[in-house]
C-alpha cells in the first residue's frame, strides 16, 4: 500500500438530542498559533517559520506550545460553561489559534462577550465541487522524463486530499507492479475528526471512501500509469495520475449524505500542514460566501489557507460548478490556486438511426446493434403490465416489473428523461438493468425538455444504449413513433411499426478545438465581500481538464447512482480539474522545490506571504483589526493598490482615468531578452513600460502597465501582456479593467 498512514475518527452528534438551538461555531483566539508565534509566553520559545518554510511537526518547541493553546481552548471553556451544554470538536493550533464546539447560539454570544475571543462564526456547510488528460497535457514525453520517467514522477512529494477518503485496494492505489514505497521521515499522521450527521452504514468510520468522490480525485493527481479502465467488458484505456509516483494523504471530511462543514475542513487543513504535506488538493468549497466577514478573504477557512501558503504548501482548490452565471465562483482569495474546469480534445458521441433515414445524434457510452438490422422501437408507457401503475412513472424505466417483458423482449425500449434523473433517484445505469432484465436489444432515453446549463455525461452501459439530449431530436424521435405506431379507439397499441438501431459509442473522437472552458465551470468576476463587490483579483487562476475523466471510483461509493458497484467512473466537475493542477504542482515541486508559483516556463512572478498581506492592507473595505485578527500580523505594508500585487494577471475593477500597474519577473532560464507588447480592447488605452528587458538566469525587473479610460461602457475590457522571449519562451498575462470615469 502506497498511501500514506492515514486514520480516522468519527464523532457522532446527536444535535437535536443534546439542544435544539445548538449548532458548530467556530472561535479563534487571541493569540497567535504555532506558525506565527513569535515569543513572549513564559516557558514558551518561539515557533513561528519564515514564510514558504516547513513547519517541523516533531519539535518539542511546536509540540508544547501546540499543547498550550489546546489547555488554553479547554480553560476557556470550563470557566464559561457546564461540561454536559458543550462539546468541544477540535482545537485548532498550528494555523490559526481557536476551537469548533456545539453551544447554543446563547452560549456564543457569551464567548463573543469574551476578552480572550477575537471572533465567533458558525459553522457553514462545503460541497463537492476524472486516462487521457497526461497525452493531452503532454505529460509522457515532455514532462515525466525529466524527472526519471513515470515510475518516479512526483518521488517523495506528498499531497493531501481533504475529500471523502479513499478505497486503498484499489489497483489505482496498489504498489504490486512498483517498486517499494519507503516511509517518510518528514510524513506523521494522525486521526482526522468529522463533525456532522453520520450514517455508518454509507460512510463508514474509517477513511473508507463511501462516497467515490475521493478516490476519483486522488487518482487524477496520483494514481499509479497505465491502469486498465474496464466496465462492462470494455476497455476504455487506461488510467493515470498526474504525478504516479507521489505519496496520497487522505483526511476525509465529506461524507455522502450530508456534505460537510467547515469545521471539519478546516481542522483536515490544521492537522495535513502539521503532518507535514507539500500540497493540498481541495476539490471543496462554500456553499456561498461568508456572511460574517467583511470580505471573502478573512474567514476562518481562507486564513488557514493562508497559513498553510506561509508553511510551504502549495493549495489548488476547485473553483466551483456554477457556471455559465456570473459571480459564481467558492475560491477568492489570493494564495489558493482557483482551478477552472476545460473540455479536453476528446469526445464521446453516438446515434440513433430510425427507420424512416433520420439520424439523431447523441451521448451513449455503449456497443452498436447489429450491423445491417434494425429493430422495433417501443415506448415504456405502451407496454405496461397494468394502467394503475401510472402512478410510479414508468416512463424512466427504473421498475422492470412494471412493464411487459413479452412486448419489450427483442425490441428496443424507449425511455423518457424525467426529473427523477436530475435528483438522482433515477440513473441510466438503472434504465440498462431495466432493459437487459426485460429482454430488450437496447434502449433509448430522450430528453424532452431541460434548464440552461444542464449538463449531460455519456455513462457506460453494457447493452446498446443511447441519450437523446436535444430536445428538437427527441421530438423527431417522438414525432415519428407516434405516427408509425398504430392505435385503437382507447389509445391502447395494436402494432409497433416504427423501427431503429443504436451505433456504437465506445470509441472516443478527437478534436482539436481544445482546450475550452466547460459550461458548468464557475465564472468571474471575483468578489471581495458578501455584496458581491468585484475584486481587483482575477480568478480563476488556471485551467485543467475537468470534463468527462476517467478515474477510479469506490465499489462502495454511492455518489453517483450511474456507477453503484463499479471501480470506475467516467465524471465531470472542477472538483476533477483541482486534482490535475495539484499533481503537476507534485512534479514541478519535485524539480524545483524552492519555487512558490508555478505559472511560466520562463520568467515566474514570485509572491509569498508579506505580499498577499500587503495585498489585505491594501484593499479598501478591509480593517487592519480584522487582518490581524485572523493572520496575527499588524498592517506594516501595503502595495499603493490591490492590483500590484505580483500574479501573472491584472485587473483593476474600478478604473479611473489613468492607473499604473507594477509587476516583477524573476528568469528561471538562462539569459534570454524579452520584447513587450500590450494590446486591450477599445474603451481602454494600454502601455507597458519598458518595450524591452534582457535578464540573466535568477534575475529580476520589473515593468509597468498603464491603463487608461476611453470610453466609459459599463463592461470589462479585455487584453493582454504578451513578452516574448528570444529562446523562444512565451509569456502572455490577460489584463482586465472596467472604466468608470475618463
Amino acid at each position: 500500500m502506497r498511501v500514506v498512514e492515514f486514520w480516522c475518527t468519527i464523532l457522532v452528534l446527536f444535535a437535536l438530542l443534546i439542544n435544539g438551538k445548538a449548532e458548530v461555531y467556530i472561535v479563534t483566539m487571541v493569540g497567535e498559533p504555532v506558525i506565527s508565534y513569535t515569543g513572549g509566553i513564559p516557558g514558551f520559545e518561539a515557533t513561528a517559520v519564515e514564510s514558504d518554510e516547513k513547519l517541523d511537526a516533531t519539535s518539542q518547541l511546536v509540540t508544547s506550545y501546540a499543547q498550550h493553546l489546546e489547555q488554553k481552548h479547554d480553560m476557556l471553556l470550563d470557566s464559561l460553561f457546564d461540561r454536559e451544554t458543550y462539546k468541544k470538536l477540535y482545537s485548532y493550533k498550528h494555523l490559526i489559534n481557536g476551537f469548533a464546539v456545539h453551544i447554543s447560539p446563547e452560549q456564543a454570544e457569551t464567548l463573543r462577550r469574551n476578552s480572550a475571543v477575537k471572533s465567533v462564526e458558525r459553522d457553514w456547510k462545503v460541497r463537492r465541487l476524472t486516462t487521457h488528460t497526461p497525452q493531452f497535457l503532454g505529460l509522457p514525453t515532455g514532462v515525466w522524463p525529466t524527472g526519471g520517467g513515470f515510475d518516479r514522477a512526483g518521488e517523495d512529494i506528498i499531497i493531501g486530499f481533504v475529500d471523502s477518503g479513499i478505497f486503498p485496494r484499489h489497483p489505482s492505489f496498489g504498489s504490486h507492479n512498483a517498486d517499494p514505497y519507503g516511509p517518510l521521515p518528514k510524513y506523521r499522521g494522525k486521526s482526522a475528526i468529522a463533525a456532522g450527521a453520520f450514517n455508518p452504514s454509507i460512510d463508514f468510520a474509517s477513511p473508507m471512501d463511501g462516497d467515490g468522490h475521493g478516490s476519483h480525485t486522488a487518482a487524477i493527481a496520483a494514481g499509479n500509469n497505465g491502469i486498465p479502465v474496464r466496465i462492462h467488458g470494455h476497455e476504455f484505456g487506461k488510467a493515470s495520475g498526474m504525478a504516479p509516483r507521489a505519496r496520497i494523504a487522505v483526511y476525509k471530511a465529506l461524507y455522502r449524505l450530508f456534505g460537510g462543514f467547515i469545521a471539519d475542513v478546516v481542522a483536515a487543513i490544521d492537522q495535513a500542514v502539521h503532518d507535514g504535506v507539500d500540497i493540498l488538493s481541495l476539490s471543496v468549497g462554500p456553499n456561498s460566501p461568508p456572511a460574517t466577514t467583511t470580505t471573502t478573504y478573512l474567514n476562518p477557512f481562507d486564513a488557514t489557507l493562508l497559513g498553510a501558503v506561509k508553511a510551504g504548501v502549495f493549495v489548488a482548490q476547485a473553483a466551483g460548478n456554477g457556471g455559465p452565471f456570473p459571480k459564481t465562483l467558492v475560491s477568492y482569495s489570493p494564495w489558493i490556486t482557483s482551478v477552472a474546469a476545460a473540455i479536453d480534445d476528446r469526445r464521446y458521441k453516438n446515434h440513433l438511426f430510425l427507420g424512416n433515414g433520420k439520424i439523431l445524434p447523441g451521448i451513449g457510452l455503449s456497443p452498436s446493434t447489429r450491423p445491417n438490422q434494425t429493430y422495433t422501437l417501443v415506448a415504456a408507457n405502451d407496454v405496461l403490465l397494468d394502467s394503475s401503475v401510472m402512478k410510479y412513472s414508468p416512463s424512466d424505466c427504473q421498475r422492470p416489473e412494471l412493464l411487459n417483458k413479452n412486448l419489450v423482449e427483442g425490441n428496443i425500449l424507449l425511455c423518457g428523461y424525467s426529473f427523477n434523473f436530475v435528483v438522482g433517484t433515477a440513473s441510466i445505469k438503472k434504465v440498462s438493468e431495466t432493459a437487459k432484465s426485460l429482454g430488450a436489444i437496447g434502449f433509448v432515453l430522450a430528453v424532452e425538455n431541460v434548464s440552461p446549463g444542464t449538463k449531460f455525461d455519456p455513462v457506460p452501459v453494457g447493452i446498446p444504449g443511447i441519450l437523446i439530449t436535444d430536445v428538437t431530436k427527441s421530438m423527431d424521435l417522438i414525432d415519428y413513433y407516434n405516427t408509425s405506431t398504430a392505435r385503437d379507439w382507447t389509445g391502447r397499441v395494436k402494432s409497433f411499426k416504427g423501427t431503429g438501431s443504436i451505433g456504437d459509442g465506445l470509441a472516443p473522437i478527437l478534436h482539436k478545438s481544445a482546450p475550452q472552458v466547460a459550461l458548468f465551470s464557475a465564472r468571474g468576476p471575483n468578489i471581495k465581500d458578501f455584496r458581491f463587490q468585484d475584486a481587483d483579483l482575477l480568478k480563476p487562476d488556471i485551467l485543467a481538464p475537468g470534463s468527462l475523466i476517467w478515474a477510479a471510483w469506490s465499489p462502495n461509493g454511492t455518489d453517483e447512482p450511474n456507477y453503484v458497484g463499479e471501480g470506475f467512473a467516467l465524471i465531470s466537475g472542477t472538483s476533477m480539474a483541482a486534482p490535475h493542477i495539484a499533481g503537476i504542482a507534485a512534479l514541478v515541486k519535485q524539480k524545483h522545490p524552492h519555487w512558490r508559483l508555478l505559472w511560466t516556463p520562463g520568467l515566474i512572478f514570485d509572491a509569498g506571504y508579506e505580499d498577499y498581506l500587503g495585498f489585505l492592507c491594501t484593499t479598501p473595505g478591509i480593517d487592519a483589526h480584522e487582518i490581524h485578527n485572523y493572520t496575527n500580523t499588524p498592517c506594516n505594508y501595503t502595495m499603493g493598490h490591490p492590483s500590484n500585487l505580483n500574479t501573472p494577471s491584472i485587473t483593476v475593477s474600478h478604473l479611473v482615468k489613468t492607473q499604473t500597474v507594477t509587476r516583477t519577473v524573476t528568469n528561471v532560464a538562462e539569459e534570454e531578452t524579452y520584447v513587450i507588447t500590450a494590446r486591450m480592447q477599445p474603451a481602454v488605452a494600454i502601455e507597458a513600460n519598458p518595450p524591452a528587458m534582457t535578464l540573466r538566469p535568477g534575475a529580476s525587473r520589473k515593468f509597468t502597465v498603464s491603463l487608461t479610460v476611453r470610453s466609459v461602457t459599463g463592461s470589462y475590457s479585455f487584453g493582454e501582456i504578451l513578452m516574448k522571449g528570444s529562446r523562444g519562451h512565451k509569456v502572455r498575462i490577460p489584463v482586465v479593467a472596467m472604466g468608470y470615469r475618463r
